[in-house]
């Protein structure tokens, strides 16, 4: 008996220590609101974008991440029909500046692109994790070095996902998916504005 208490008290002890799987905001949810700086060091205030219209926010990994650059450019790419719609994309990244300046060359991206200083966004939206060592080991020997490259946010990467919220700050769209290759069209994003 002694013995399965021992083994009781140690599961959860591990079970506590491990850290819980991101969800991520669920449509009907109210999105926090959030102030970062984008790429030109200005100030963006995400209650200042919804009295214009919907947000399309976009969480991505890193500028190294080809599959995020790819989504980024499609969007840049698509940018008149989103705003045609009377909506704008505002894409987050725990990377630091010089790096969303480097992920902004790469994308040509014209619309705000963040710094999440010290994850307080990803928090909210529940979509930041902290990447096992031993994958942290396969980026180093890529030449990705994440942890250098997000500073102070370390080793946490978002799931890149994307949430359409209204003027009322309410989820009216969610992608979240944990396989980092796939991605939700244009056409799907447009469809849902």
């Amino acid at each position: 008996m002694k013995q399965f208490f021992t083994f009781l008290l140690l599961f959860l002890s591990y079970h506590g220590l491990t850290q819980e799987k991101p969800e991520g905001l669920f449509i009907g949810s109210k999105a926090p609101d959030f102030k970062a700086k984008d790429q030109t060091g200005q100030s963006v205030r995400l209650k200042d974008f919804l009295k214009k219209g919907k947000v399309v926010l976009v969480f991505y990994r890193g500028y190294w991440c080809p599959y995020c650059n790819r989504e980024l450019s499609r969007l840049q790419d698509s940018l008149s029909l989103i705003t045609e719609k009377g909506a704008t994309v505002i894409a987050v990244s725990p990377e630091k500046a010089e790096h969303v300046a480097t992920t902004v060359e790469k994308t040509k991206a014209t619309y705000p692109v963040l710094y999440d200083e010290d994850m307080k966004i990803m928090k909210g939206y529940d979509v930041e994790f902290e990447v096992e060592e031993t994958v942290l080991g396969r980026y180093r020997s890529s030449g990705i070095d994440i942890e250098k490259n997000n500073g102070t946010n370390g080793k946490f990467l978002p799931i890149p996902a994307i949430y359409i919220i209204d003027k009322e700050s309410t989820v009216t769209y969610r992608f979240f998916d944990t396989d980092y290759k796939k991605r939700p069209s244009v056409k799907e994003i447009l469809a849902n504005l």
